[in-house]
């Protein structure tokens, strides 16, 4: 978790001084920001870490209605924290759809590689849930 996490937050920083977006001016901002705009490091980070506790959640259940809620729980606080800050007009809608998908690839590789770990064994025995 804390390298998906951590990851991410560098991923999207890097990313951030590529692009070096001036933020939207044609509204006053409701919080002060000193940051570029593109990706919502918001909406990036929240993805990652929403989706990628989701999935550590869900794969321990063994109910697939339980494992459904918990995942669609963090895709909605993943949109609403993405929504919050268009709605604040600290970011342009696309900064935040970029974001979005930046935090979602990232979380999935994350997965992908926690995955292949797992079947190797080297995190857990095989067979455990």
């Amino acid at each position: 978790m804390l390298i998906a996490v951590f990851g991410g937050a560098v991923l999207n920083d890097l990313l951030k001084l590529a692009f070096s977006r001036p933020r939207p001016d044609f509204v006053t901002h409701a919080a002060r920001v000193f940051t570029t705009s593109f990706p919502s490091s918001h909406a990036s980070l929240s993805a990652i870490t929403y989706l990628t506790m989701g999935v550590l959640l869900a794969r321990g259940q063994t109910s697939p209605t339980i494992s459904l809620y918990v995942m669609s729980l963090a895709a909605v606080l993943t949109v609403l924290v993405g929504m919050s800050r268009i709605y604040l007009g600290v970011h342009y809608p696309t900064d935040v759809l970029g974001g979005w998908c930046i935090g979602a690839a990232w979380a999935l590789g994350c997965w992908a590689i926690m995955a292949r770990v797992q079947s190797v064994g080297q995190v857990e025995p095989t067979g455990t849930p």
